[in-house]
């Protein structure tokens, strides 16, 4: 079992599952740091580190590409390309990944968040979703791809030291539920 006093969540501290990520690890005593960006208002301020251009820039990818790896258009602006980048750092340090969204058909998670999930997959790190509307834990299996559900005594457990928790702004009483039980499960 991990020790809380080891672990360090990297978040986005958005309003929704940012947030309530943030939440869980100050309530058991785990560092956070949350990636942002001059002139984002994030709503955790606990670990909070802006990044500057030259660090943005470092994050930055072709919305060409995200845009046809994700199956759907991203506005071309100057703050998404900044959150687009912020994600980065976010996927980039977390050694596992849990996000808070939908899948969808494709096999993206929805909106913004998706880049998130498709990157961890890119990078071959363990990914984790709970999808809101099926209400439950998958993850990603490279080997078959395709998301393969995660249920009960199988459901997700925090393994590494370096994670990172994302997803929708607009999280629902289920999937705040499954974001304290990850912690319950992960650090009793």
């Amino acid at each position: 079992m991990l020790k809380r006093e080891d672990c360090i969540l990297f978040s986005g501290g958005a309003q929704g599952a940012e947030a309530e990520f943030g939440a869980c690890a100050e309530r058991f005593g785990i560092e956070e740091v949350n990636f942002s960006f001059e002139g984002h208002k994030p709503t955790r301020t606990r670990g909070l580190r802006v990044l500057n251009h030259e660090e943005l820039a470092s994050g930055d990818v072709s919305l060409a590409y995200v845009s046809r790896l994700m199956h759907r258009r991203y506005p071309d602006t100057p703050t998404f390309r900044k959150i687009l980048q912020s994600i980065w750092y976010q996927i980039n340090a977390g050694q596992e990944i849990y996000v808070i969204g939908a899948i969808q058909d494709d096999d993206t998670v929805r909106g913004g968040t998706g880049w998130g999930a498709e990157f961890a997959k890119l990078c071959n790190k363990p990914v984790f979703v709970y999808d809101q509307a099926r209400h439950g834990w998958f993850e990603w299996d490279g080997a078959q791809g395709k998301w393969a559900a995660r249920q009960g005594a199988d459901e997700p457990v925090i393994e590494h030291v370096h994670i990172t928790g994302t997803g929708t702004r607009f999280l629902d009483d289920q999937g705040r539920q499954a974001i304290h039980q990850l912690f319950e499960r992960s650090f009793k």
